[in-house]
Order: structure tokens, then C-alpha cells, then sequence
């Protein structure tokens, strides 16, 4: 008897391709359900090895044994000389299972349970010395009103560590995310994918400060360095630096010949420091009365300091946002020209330059100066998350989208718990119909952060794109303001509702005409009505609405691309083609 007969009498072929099917849908399985239960990804990877291996396993099973009703019994026709070439074969296999088993991508874990931040991971050997979390210090104070303050301090040791390209620095959001929580070092280490965690405590008394620091090596919890400080509230940099400075020697890291670390984000004033930190703690709530709170603080740091450039540029910021909600074109001006002082006074501070170029992006649509911004504040740290996020930002607006999800990768691997970051990554890949990866990367916004709109909106965005409009429904109906109307005015269009589509459309003219007019066009173009969609952008190009700026990869408005009036457009707007 042939081989092939063999075979075909022993259904080796039928089997094997039985097996094909099912693992191949096992795969598709693990690829949504390991990221939902936050595996890491070389969970699956493994998982894929396993399935592929045990394919010749199964074929070799195949041809050797028999179901009989007594059980599984080798086939009495199957020769020495083939038994010796399956053992072999099961041989191979194995060997190759051990020889993968070895392998850096089989054995290293990634800072979050996507492939996003996998692609860009730092290598393991490589991450072992140079990477660390500054978790925030404890507030120790008798009456425990300097949270603010200790926060401050730890966020300012990690801009000084930042500054070192030899070190990779887990940014704030993720490394504060844990406050309060109560979470041991080495799950803090795992989940920020670092080999090293700074930690301490802060008690202040009037004047008088007590910071206690230590250094610890996640691997087996020792620590590497620890010291207490006793200083007057003026020498707070000072104790800054030493710090800094201890970290680099425990961690033995070689500084080069022109390096030192210098942070800018300082005041000689030290309560202009601590008006500016006051904002800070403002500015988190990422609400408009929040941003109005941290303004009025920044104006007061800078009111003691006129020199305090990392005022300026954080004002800037909160102007910007605020002007956005309202549409005052004299309040972007505003931020514009903060922006710009933040940059004069320390041109060596990263936050002046996204300051500024997030404002020249949204409010100018000056393209040249806006990346020549972003790109400066990569070359003065290449590892902060929030100009990695930018210069994403800038990348989408021009259409350059391979640029922009490299960075927005970036982004999420400097800042693995940053909701925005990885929204910012989301977008991007719905834009070019990765619509797999955007719900992931959208999903994991809304993990780390179930309360952000832009997130759910976006994860409503990526399921109507996909043909999926009620279930973008249920995320328009849970997202407050514009977003959440204008992506109902959607979503029920596509389900034929025509008359709850027109209701919500309403309300959003009513409620957000003035601030919100990108959104009602993009409703008015997902409906098709081109006519109305062309007066709301030329309103949202009035009003100098930012999200005017996404229209060149903005997929709901696909269908205004092959009008005359869309390169009219482009060309009002400077857009590059």
C-alpha cells in the first residue's frame, strides 16, 4: 500500500485538517480574549507555539493508534522502522518547543496587554538596569494638607531622571496611578514593565521638610539606596538634585561628558513653586472648572515669578483648553502668547514647546510651526510621553499615518497607563480601518479610565465604522456632552431611526453651535447631507474649532473628499496635500 493510500485509509488528512480549523479559531479566541483578562502578550504568543506544535503531534498520533471501543491501542500495521520515524519527528518537535521556549519575545513580559505597546517594547536584557517608576511620595504631614506638595516633588525627580537617555522613566500617569492602592513594588514593577521603583515620603512643618527616599530593585525587593533629608523648605531643589544624583550612582549609570541633569520646570520663589503644583493638582480633573482653577493659579506663580517659564507653558495649556470649549478666539490668542513666553524664557524646557505647539496646531493651523515645535521637544527628551503623544497628533492632522501610530505607540510605551495615549492610538488606527486594534487600544483608554468621553466616543467611532451601529449606540448614549449627541445623531441614522437621529442632531446645534461645529459636521456628513456639512466646517474653520484639524484622516467625513469644495478647503486651511 502507497504512503498517500496509508494515510488516506488512517484519515490523517481529514484529521489534520479538523485540527487546522479548530486551532485556528482557538487563536482568534485568545487574540480578543487574552487582552480582555490583561494576560501579557507573550501569554499568547506562547499560545500560538503550542497550537502549531501540537500539529505534527497530532498527525504522528494519527497514524500510530486506533479508537476502539476498548480504548486507544497502537495499530498493530504500523511497522518498527515507522515507529522509530514518529518518535523522531515527536523528537523534532519537541526540540523545537525547547529551542522557542528560550527565545527573549517567549520570555519577556510588556508593560500593558497589547500588542501596541509590545511592538515598541524595550528589550528585556537591556530593561534589567535602565528602567524605573517614580512611584509619589507619602504624605507624612501632621495634618496631611501636602499632598499636593509631595506629589510635586516626586513628579520633579521624574523630570530630572527623565532627562538622562540612558534611563527609561515610566511617565506620571501611569506611575501615579497607583496611589493609594496600596499595591506591592514588585506587581507596581510588572505592570510598569521597570526593573526599578523610587518610593518615599515627605513630612513638612512650616519651613521644614523631611524626605525620606528609597531605591528598590523589583526583582527581589532589596534596596539599593536610601536616605533621609532634613532641610529648610528653600532647599527643596537642592534635595531634588541629590536625589537625582543617588538614583544615577545606585543605578551605576555613566553620565555623558556634557550631560547634567538641569530641571527647568523651577522657581527661585518658593511659593510660586507651590502655586504652580497647586495648579497642577487642579489641572488633573481634566474638567473646564478644573483647567479655570489651575489658570488662576499659574497666574499667581507667575505674578511672584515673571521668570517661571513652566507656569507659562502649563498656563498655556489650560488657556488653550478652556478656549477650545468656548470658541473665544481672544483667549486662543492668549495661550498662543503664553506659549510663546514659556519658550523664550527656557528654551531647554520640553513642556514650552508642546505648550506651543499644541496651540499653533489647533488655533493657527500653522503645520510648519507646529512640527518644527514637536520636533524640538523630541530631540530635547525623546522619552516623554506627552511629545511622543504631540507629535502623533501633528502626524494625523498632516495624513502622515505610519509616523503617527509609531508615535502614539510610543507614547503608550513611555506612559502604559495613560487613558489619552492610548486613545490617541485608537483613533489613529480606526483612520486606516484597523478596526481590531482601535477597539483594543480604545478598550484599554476605558479600562485605565472609565470616565473619558473622547475614549468612549471613540470606541463608538471604531463599532460604527465597522458596521456595528448598535453597538455604538450603547457608547454615544454613555458619552456626555457633544461627543455623545453627535455620535447618537449617527448611529441612529445608520439603524434607519431618521427622526431620533434629527432630535439629537438638534440638540447638539442647540447646546454646542458655538465651540462644537466639527462634530455637527462630521453628523451632517455621515448622513450625507454634504450641503450642511460644508457650512458647519466653514463655522468650525471660523471659530478655530481644534478638531478641524483631524479632517485629512477623519473617516466620517470620508464622503466630502471627492467635492470640489474639500480642496477649496484644504487650501483655506494650508493643509499640505
Amino acid at each position: 500500500m502507497s504512503l498517500i493510500a496509508e494515510l488516506q485509509r488512517r484519515k490523517v488528512f481529514k484529521v489534520g485538517a479538523a485540527y487546522l480549523v479548530v486551532a485556528w479559531l482557538a487563536v482568534q479566541a485568545a487574540s480578543i480574549g487574552f487582552p480582555a483578562f490583561d494576560a501579557p502578550p507573550w501569554a499568547l504568543r506562547v499560545f500560538i507555539l503550542v497550537a502549531l506544535l501540537g500539529f505534527p503531534i497530532v498527525l504522528v498520533l494519527t497514524w500510530m493508534v486506533d479508537l476502539t471501543p476498548e480504548g486507544v491501542k497502537l495499530d498493530p500495521d504500523v511497522s518498527g522502522s515507522k515507529r522509530v520515524l514518529a518518535g523522531a519527528a515527536l523528537l523534532v518537535v519537541l526540540a523545537l518547543g525547547w529551542y522557542f521556549h528560550g527565545q527573549p519575545a517567549f520570555r519577556r513580559s510588556a508593560a500593558a496587554p497589547s500588542q501596541a505597546a509590545a511592538d515598541v517594547a524595550t528589550p528585556a536584557a537591556k530593561r534589567e538596569a535602565t528602567s524605573i517608576a517614580v512611584l509619589p511620595f507619602v504624605d507624612m504631614s501632621q495634618s496631611k494638607d501636602q499632598e499636593y506638595f509631595s506629589d510635586g516633588l516626586s513628579e520633579e525627580l521624574l523630570n530630572l531622571l527623565a532627562q538622562l537617555p540612558q534611563l527609561r522613566v515610566i511617565a506620571r500617569t501611569s506611575s501615579f496611578s497607583f496611589k493609594g492602592k496600596g499595591v506591592d513594588v514588585a506587581t507596581i514593577a510588572r505592570r510598569l514593565n521597570v526593573a526599578n521603583v523610587l518610593e518615599g515620603s515627605v513630612r513638612k512643618s512650616g519651613n521644614t521638610l523631611r524626605i525620606t527616599a528609597q531605591l528598590i530593585r523589583a526583582s527581589d525587593s532589596s534596596h539599593l539606596w536610601s536616605q533621609t533629608y532634613d532641610r529648610e523648605l528653600t532647599d527643596v531643589f537642592k534635595v531634588q538634585d541629590e536625589i537625582a544624583g543617588a538614583v544615577v550612582a545606585a543605578l551605576k549609570l555613566q553620565l555623558l561628558p556634557v550631560q547634567s541633569m538641569n530641571n527647568a520646570r523651577r522657581s527661585d520663589v518658593p511659593e510660586a513653586y507651590n502655586q504652580f503644583l497647586l495648579g497642577n493638582e487642579f489641572y488633573k480633573r481634566g474638567s473646564p472648572e478644573g483647567w479655570r482653577l489651575a489658570a488662576d493659579a499659574y497666574r499667581k506663580a507667575i505674578a511672584l515669578d515673571g521668570k517661571f517659564a513652566a507656569a507659562y507653558a502649563a498656563l498655556a495649556i489650560s488657556e488653550g483648553n478652556l478656549a477650545d470649549v468656548s470658541g473665544a478666539w481672544a483667549d486662543m490668542q492668549q495661550a498662543i502668547a503664553d506659549g510663546d513666553r514659556a519658550v523664550a524664557l527656557a528654551p531647554a524646557l520640553v513642556d514650552g514647546y508642546v505648550a506651543r505647539g499644541y496651540n499653533r496646531l489647533n488655533f493657527k493651523n500653522d503645520w510648519a510651526g507646529a512640527q518644527a515645535d514637536f520636533e524640538k521637544a523630541l530631540a530635547l527628551s525623546p522619552g516623554d510621553s506627552a511629545a511622543q503623544a504631540a507629535y502623533g497628533r501633528m502626524m494625523i492632522a498632516l495624513g502622515r499615518v505610519p509616523e503617527a501610530i509609531a508615535a502614539s505607540r510610543k507614547a503608550t510605551e513611555f506612559d502604559p497607563l495613560s487613558s489619552g495615549a492610548w486613545d490617541l492610538l485608537g483613533r489613529v488606527l480606526y483612520a486606516v480601518g484597523q478596526y481590531p486594534g482601535a477597539r483594543q487600544a480604545t478598550d484599554r483608554a476605558l479600562e485605565i479610565n472609565p470616565e473619558s468621553d473622547r475614549a468612549r466616543f471613540h470606541r463608538g467611532v471604531t463599532s460604527l465604522l465597522d458596521g456595528k451601529a448598535g453597538e455604538a449606540l450603547v457608547f454615544f448614549r454613555r458619552t456626555g456632552n457633544l461627543y455623545g449627541l453627535a455620535g447618537v445623531a449617527m448611529a441612529e441614522f445608520t439603524l434607519g431611526h431618521d427622526r431620533e437621529s434629527q432630535q439629537a442632531l438638534d440638540q447638539t446645534i442647540a447646546k454646542y453651535g458655538q465651540g462644537g461645529a466639527y462634530q455637527i459636521a462630521e453628523a451632517y456628513a455621515w448622513r450625507g447631507e454634504k450641503d450642511k456639512a460644508y457650512e458647519w466646517l466653514n463655522r468650525a474653520h471660523a471659530q478655530h474649532d481644534g478638531g478641524l484639524i483631524f479632517i485629512k484622516t477623519d473617516p466620517l467625513v470620508a464622503s466630502l473628499v471627492s467635492d470640489p469644495r474639500y480642496a477649496l478647503l484644504m487650501e483655506k486651511m494650508g493643509l499640505p496635500k
